[in-house]
């Protein structure tokens, strides 16, 4: 009895000290996943012409036009990562990300073992807001936390 007394003792306030980080770990997540999805974007965005090559000759996106992948890709990756990173439809983002990420696995099939290594990478980070949301620290919060509190669990 006195052991699990003394237990519970210990593990309550190191509990309460990492739920309180909690949120602050959820943003350091979304931003880092955030910002190596809005560089490429940014990158292509940048070099347009290099781009729309790439997506000509070396990229192999099934059912669209290169130019067209093109648009979607980097308006994907530059849309996608802002809404992450703020938090505002943080789960819709966060799938949108995980679907885009697959794609650009497929749609490369020369990616060296160490992009196939990022990627995966990534789309584990990417789950965590997908299942548990963008976290207090984020748009959808305050906007459950005004307009849904009472019909939400």
């Amino acid at each position: 009895m006195a052991v699990t007394t003394t237990l519970t003792s210990l593990a309550r306030p190191i509990i309460k000290l990492l739920e309180f980080f909690q949120p602050i770990a959820l943003l350091g997540i979304r931003l880092s996943i955030a910002w190596d999805f809005w560089k490429s974007g940014v990158n292509k965005f940048q070099s347009w012409d290099s781009t729309l090559f790439l997506f000509e000759h070396e990229y192999q996106v099934p059912l669209l036009s290169p130019k067209v992948a093109a648009y979607l890709g980097t308006g994907a990756e530059l849309l996608f990562p802002a809404m992450l990173a703020i938090g505002l439809g943080g789960r819709f983002a966060a799938v949108s990300l995980f679907v885009f990420n697959i794609i650009a696995v497929i749609s490369y099939p020369t990616l060296n073992p160490v992009g196939v290594y990022q990627h995966q990478l990534w789309g584990l980070m990417l789950l965590i807001p997908i299942f548990f949301g963008p976290g207090k620290i984020s748009i959808d919060h305050l906007i459950r936390k005004k307009y849904m509190e009472d019909t939400l669990p």
